[in-house]
């Protein structure tokens, strides 16, 4: 049967209006800029200079260091440069020089580019005083919260160039962006972008930013596109550059697996990989990027970390490939909690993480008109059992209302030998007034035949959410939704389905005065409830206050009692011999967060959840030290225990995870990881190996070795043990030419 499917997207209102701000016009370069870490005299002089305001621990006051900003451009960059100065230069925090960096504990200076100007989503360029390149991404208006997930992607990476120098007064810094890298919108030869100016000085747990930026909007307040302060440059020269950037990959790989009868594992005999691909990366227009791909390869992706599941669900993996980075953002369709009806991890990838091999595929993504799209297209080959697969999605949005305001509609595709998988649906956010937003997203998915039931509820999902973005004074969050049972994103991420219910959110939060230690302090009190749609019993339901605090310098501690209900509607295992029977439980537990100041050079975060658990108790803690030897060697350890017991049934379990990695950085464009993972629940370690040589954007030369080993309580009684499950040593080289 054909599938018919009618997409459309509404217009609230006769016209689009933007509340604006005096926008900002960059000055041309008229010299040429020496580029040497050291704020060009051209640029001093040219250059359009900005000072910076405290935004915190005390928004509004002057900053305790001095800063000298200056921007400006010429026909291929934008130049960033900076002086930042110190009455000690003896307090500058310097501790990492790797590349992309997420770090809380060193100097920081950068800035984000709104460069579709749309006030939701934006790229970053940071620097610290050793000189790194760290470059990000930010989407979904910086807004954080447990619908959102992550909002920085920190995987995406593109072309520039930073050159930084120490000196008695503090250091220095310069920044080469070219205009090839960003992608922007021309209008009557002018382009509007946003921009944030940041820096933040460790020794006082302080952030100064340009434009000034009220800290009552979160944690992440500094990097909201939609406070951003509007830049304008004329008459940019239009650049198409064409990077073509073919990789070869040599090892060798052996492994054991379990027999068809169960009784041994079998070793594979290596024969050797080796392989040849090649990315390309298409600047169509100022505005739209293809990305194309053959023989796609991931083998530099770190390893996903080992976590221990206490939930009926399925674990939610952050993407960590490159292919998926460009303009990410765009494909984010929320569902509930952290489900997507996009989720770039179906790709290549089979239901217990293990690649799949990728023949190749295309990426569109970019700006037409006044509508962002983005497009996919990938083939998958055959693997074993699994049949090759086409992966497709189609993403489109558009500003309405206001500057803050968005429709859009999506539809994914997931196309095999024997199955037809289809998804689709419309998505919209507004602002509504102050800082009040409206969320809506309905959605459909098809059957295996592509046969769909567009008036039933089914295969249906939608949601309603009302938020009111502050920290400061009264705020909320309210959402409502359900998800047939038939509902099933192939191409998506979906704890669950067959379910419909609630959340809300009520917090009051205080942020003192100059005169306090305390940065912020919050309670709050939160509802969550969810029933199954087949006859209405509940599933979970859990409500409990919360109370935080964070000091000005640094230390944090949150703390939460809740009462959990739990409707198990069929048996699940936690481990091989602890399980969970039908029936519906009620249990109070404990959560509670301490981090110590993350620009020490030792820092810890602690978490620890105590009480009842279903019809028994647990107990759950980790602990995560991180310590910064040097500029060069910086050392991170995570270990987490859970101890569940069930007296009334005889079972207990204790699972115990550990990890520790250290990290060896020559300069910025050497250095060396390591870690080794143990889990002792599936009795496992698993070790990683990497070098990395990037002498330039676009140039890397991997080295990866990896290697998961049993440990004692592998083996089944009665079959032979064998020393490793799987190793895998590998060079890989990629070599990018610009055409």
């Amino acid at each position: 049967m054909r599938l018919k499917i009618v997409l459309f997207v509404f217009l609230i209102g006769a016209a689009n209006f933007v509340i604006g701000q005096e926008t900002i016009s960059i000055n041309r370069l008229t010299e040429e800029v020496n580029f040497d870490g050291i704020p060009d005299e051209s640029v001093k002089k040219a250059g359009s200079k900005f000072a910076f305001i405290m935004h915190a621990p005390d928004f509004g006051e002057n900053p305790t260091e001095e800063s000298e900003v200056f921007l400006g451009y010429d026909n291929d960059y934008f130049w960033v440069c900076a002086n930042l100065f110190y009455s000690d230069p003896a307090k500058i925090v310097s501790t990492s020089k790797k590349r992309d960096e997420e770090s809380e504990n060193t100097d920081l200076f950068g800035i984000l580019l709104d460069t579709y100007n749309d006030n939701e989503n934006a790229l970053a360029f940071f620097t610290t005083p050793a000189g790194q390149r760290i470059d990000y991404s930010v989407s979904n208006d910086a807004q954080m919260g447990p619908d959102y997930g992550s909002v920085t992607n920190y995987t995406w990476n593109t072309f520039w160039d930073v050159k930084t120098v120490k000196h008695d007064k503090g250091w220095s810094v310069e920044m080469r962006i070219p205009f090839s890298s960003l992608r922007f919108q021309v209008v009557n030869n002018k382009v509007q972008m946003g921009m944030i100016l940041n820096r933040t000085i460790r020794h006082c747990y302080e952030t100064d930013t340009y434009p000034a930026i009220d800290r009552k909007y979160g944690h992440m307040a500094a990097f909201k596109p939609s406070l951003a302060a509007s830049i304008q440059f004329e008459k940019i020269k239009e650049s198409k550059p064409v990077y073509i950037s073919p990789y070869v990959i040599t090892g060798i790989d052996k492994a054991y697996e379990l027999n068809s009868s169960g009784t041994a594992y079998e070793k594979i005999d290596g024969e050797g990989t080796s392989n040849v691909g090649v990315d390309a990366k298409l600047s169509l227009t100022s505005n739209l990027t293809m990305d194309l791909s053959v023989n796609t390869d991931f083998a530099q992706v770190e390893a996903d970390d080992e976590i221990v599941n206490l939930t009926r669900y399925s674990i939610f993996y952050p993407e960590k490939r490159m292919f998926f980075q460009e303009r990410a953002s765009i494909f984010n369709f929320k569902l509930n909690g952290s489900g997507n009806l996009f989720y770039s991890r179906r790709i290549g990838m089979d239901e217990n993480g293990v690649p799949v091999p990728i023949l190749g595929g295309a990426r569109l993504t970019g700006r037409v008109g006044k509508w962002d799209m983005g497009f996919m297209d990938m083939q998958t080959r055959k693997k074993d059992d699994l049949d090759p697969e086409n992966f497709s999605v189609l993403r489109v949005r558009k500003q309405v209302i206001n500057s803050n305001s968005y429709v859009g509609a999506m539809l994914t595709s997931r196309i095999g030998s024997l199955n037809n998988y289809y998804s689709y649906g419309l998505d919209g956010i507004f602002k509504v007034i102050g800082d009040d937003y409206l969320q809506v997203s309905i959605a459909q998915t098809t059957d295996s035949l592509g046969n769909n039931l567009r008036f039933s509820q089914e295969p249906t999902f939608f949601r309603v959410n009302w938020e009111h973005r502050n920290i400061e004074g009264f705020s909320y969050n309210a959402s409502y939704f359900g998800i047939g049972n038939n509902f099933d994103p192939q191409v998506g991420f979906l704890m669950q389905n067959g379910i419909r219910g609630g959340d809300v959110q009520l917090q009051y939060g205080w942020i003192p005065g100059p005169d306090s230690k305390l940065f912020n302090y919050s309670i709050s009190l939160n509802y969550n409830q969810n029933n199954r749609v087949a006859d209405n019993s509940i599933e979970s339901r859990v409500i409990g206050p919360r109370f935080s605090i964070q000091t000005k310098s640094g230390w944090y501690y949150n703390i939460s009692v809740n009462n959990n209900t739990q409707g198990v509607d069929r048996n699940f295992f936690l481990s091989k011999n602890v399980e969970i029977p039908v029936g519906e439980y009620n249990y109070y537990n404990t959560m509670m967060m301490f981090n110590t100041p993350m620009y020490k050079p030792l820092a810890i975060v602690i978490n620890v959840s105590a009480g009842e658990f279903y019809d028994g108790k647990s107990f759950s803690g980790s602990l995560q030290p991180v310590c910064n030897l040097s500029e060069s060697i910086q050392l991170t350890g995570y270990y987490n225990y859970d101890h569940v017991v069930f007296p009334s049934r005889n079972q207990e379990m204790n699972a115990h995870i550990g990890r520790i990695k250290l990290l060896y950085m020559y300069n910025t464009k050497l250095s060396v990881s390591s870690f080794i993972q143990y889990n002792s629940l599936n009795n496992i370690t698993v070790t990683n190996f990497r070098l990395r040589f990037n002498p330039k954007e676009g140039n890397d030369l991997y080295l990866v070795y990896n290697e998961t080993r049993p440990t004692s309580g592998f083996f089944d009684e009665g079959i032979a043990p064998v020393n490793f499950l799987n190793r895998l040593l590998q060079i890989k080289y990629i070599h990018t030419f610009r055409l």
